[in-house]
């Protein structure tokens, strides 16, 4: 009797071999198929989720207690320019030399031109000035008017906190937090010499960032440098 259940137990032993060394997943593929061992995404590797920066909230600060790592490009992040307090504008009027000349913004965020007044130029580019002061001399003024506008001197940024020389100082495309300390005299006894806070301002809202030395900083950035925790 009992030699009948051997080749029973026989194949249920071999069955559970065969499964143990050829697994199948949820797609019904086996992992030692025809095309590899990878076939058909058998070997999958789940990663984890990428943070989700936080979103900025208009109206109020947003605070951004940590930032990536190395160089950020403004222009590729932020976008185009955006005019506010402190740039000045060269404006050129063709065949009108008593309208071509540079412009500052003032405390308002605006500018003042001849025969059209004040012109808003805080949160607008160079472009969008070029239609508006376009539009304005040509529906009274001027009989279709060619206008450029280009800017002829970035607003400043600041630095306070600890560095030798804190102040206002004119901005340079593509400087960093670094390069900013650096002509504020370097780092105090006392800095945090690893990151630094900064103050954006855009169009009267407020951001508020930790960023590391190799940041890249904006026109009318405020650079805050912190003493260092003993």
């Amino acid at each position: 009797m009992a030699s009948r259940h051997i080749p029973i137990l026989f194949c249920l032993s071999a069955a559970l071999v065969g499964c143990a060394h050829n697994p199948t997943h949820g797609d019904g593929h086996s992992r030692n198929g025809p095309e590899g061992p990878h076939a058909h995404g058998s070997d999958r590797v789940i990663e984890a989720p990428l943070p989700i920066p936080a979103a900025a909230s208009w109206g109020e600060t947003a605070v951004h207690p940590v930032m990536p790592k190395g160089p950020r490009a403004v222009a590729d992040i932020d976008g185009p320019y955006l005019l506010d307090t402190g740039d000045r504008l060269r404006i050129f009027v063709y065949g009108q030399p008593n309208l071509s000349r540079i412009y500052p913004v003032d405390h308002s965020g605006r500018i003042t031109v001849p025969l059209i007044g004040r012109v808003r130029a805080r949160g607008r580019t160079t472009r969008r000035m070029e239609g508006v002061i376009r539009y304005r001399l040509g529906t009274r003024f001027v009989k279709d008017p060619q206008v450029t506008v280009d800017i002829a001197q970035n607003r400043p940024f600041f630095i306070l906190g600890e560095v030798r020389t804190a102040g206002q100082y004119p901005y340079v495309s593509g400087i960093t937090v670094q390069s900013a300390v650096a002509i504020a005299g370097g780092f105090s006894e006392r800095a945090d010499q690893k990151r630094v806070w900064i103050t954006r301002r855009i169009n009267g809202f407020v951001e508020k960032m930790l960023v590391p030395l190799d940041y890249v900083i904006k026109p009318g950035d405020t650079i805050n440098v912190r003493e260092r925790f003993l």
